[in-house]
């Protein structure tokens, strides 16, 4: 059995399998931080950027739109801070794109629907058809994989990309950043949302329904076709200044009454319950140490204050059964149903049929031409 150890320099720990250690017991993901990640980031960190940022998207603007870009809402911190920053400091006009799974917390709907108001946006919801949503859901805790998040998150990336291209809008601005996500999720705990051949085999193993509504994407068509060959953008704002979480918070709150989320993601209730309790409890995963490890590299937090927030479950206990009712009254399954899939053989997405390798080649390939910077290997 593997020897537990965790980094000397972040909180992230061995219950990631592909993580390594230096001779100082500094993680893989820190050296990649120091090395790569930071001096690229600091490139962006300049006094112009932001303004030089506005004239590319405005130039990029197309004459068959009367958008200057596209944002994924979500109600969260990030994109909700995005949203702000597009239309108060970088004065564009942006179409706000929300994609509903049938997860929504109440927290989230109230979060996007003060921001739309204040700040008079135009919003497009595309709801996903639940019937399809439910069966891939359960699907995947049928599955036995840890990624059951995934459809959700599917749905989204098919959806935003999709609508951009029908819609003639050139650029899409995305809320991922350096600061608070410069280390990312291991592939074994959170597989590649866009993997349709993954997503399709795994319906149609364990699927009752055949999928005709729920939506479509490759990695192929959004890594390729939709950047080089229909010249769709995406940037990430957020990365060129320095964006710090408590003030992102606190402004929103102050100024538009946005309310804050016990963890990051759990503006879905689905992902509250997968990310704060069966990730945690059935495979070990903490995906706090993620999020917490790239606070602590960006000196948002000190090392000694996130260990002491992992000595706690991201869940409290009363509540797990709470949660646990909720998912299965909204998937019409009961408890028991849900115990049993819990209890299921572990498997990860290695055992269907996947395009990995098409994800590590084209990663390697855009990392050597200088044109992706971090993310899964």
């Amino acid at each position: 059995m593997k020897k537990y150890r965790i980094c000397t320099n972040c909180v992230m720990d061995s219950s990631d399998p592909a993580i390594n250690f230096d001779k100082k017991g500094i993680c893989s993901h820190c050296n990649s931080f120091y090395s790569k990640t930071l001096p690229y980031w600091k490139k962006l960190l300049n006094e112009n950027s932001l303004a030089e940022l506005k004239k590319d998207i405005i130039l990029r603007r197309s004459n068959k739109s009367s958008y200057d870009c596209l944002i994924g809402l979500s109600g969260g911190i990030d994109s909700s801070y995005l949203v702000h920053l597009a239309v108060k400091e970088l004065k564009l006009k942006p179409l706000v794109f929300h994609v509903d799974s049938g997860w929504n917390s109440n927290i989230a709907s109230n979060n996007i629907e003060k921001l739309i108001d204040k700040l008079n946006l135009d919003l497009y919801t595309e709801v996903i058809n639940w019937k399809e949503m439910r069966d891939v859901q359960l699907s995947f805790f049928k599955s036995g994989v840890p990624h059951i998040d995934a459809p959700q998150d599917y749905a989204f990336f098919a959806t935003l990309y999709k609508f951009a291209s029908k819609f003639k809008i050139q650029t899409i601005l995305t809320g991922a950043n350096f600061s608070t996500e410069c280390i990312r999720n291991p592939v074994d705990w959170m597989y590649y949302q866009s993997d349709d051949v993954q997503l399709r085999n795994i319906q149609k193993k364990f699927g009752t329904l055949k999928l005709k509504n729920f939506p479509k994407t490759h990695i192929l068509w959004h890594k390729l076709y939709l950047p080089y060959i229909k010249k769709i953008k995406v940037i990430r704002p957020l990365n060129y200044f320095n964006y710090e979480k408590e003030e992102a918070k606190n402004l929103l709150i102050k100024n538009y009454g946005w309310k804050p989320y016990p963890q990051k993601h759990f503006e879905s209730r689905f992902t509250s319950f997968y990310e704060g309790f069966w990730l945690y409890e059935r495979f070990g995963y903490d995906v706090r140490r993620v999020q917490l490890s790239s606070l602590v590299l960006t000196k948002q937090i000190s090392r000694e204050k996130a260990l002491n927030i992992l000595l706690e479950p991201p869940l409290e206990k009363k509540k797990i059964n709470l949660e646990k009712q909720f998912i299965s009254d909204k998937l019409r399954i009961n408890v028991e149903l849900l115990d049993k899939f819990f209890y299921l053989p572990k498997k990860t997405y290695r055992d269907y049929p996947n395009q990995a390798f098409l994800y590590k080649l084209g990663s390697s390939i855009f990392k050597f031409l200088g044109l992706e910077i971090g993310g899964k290997g």
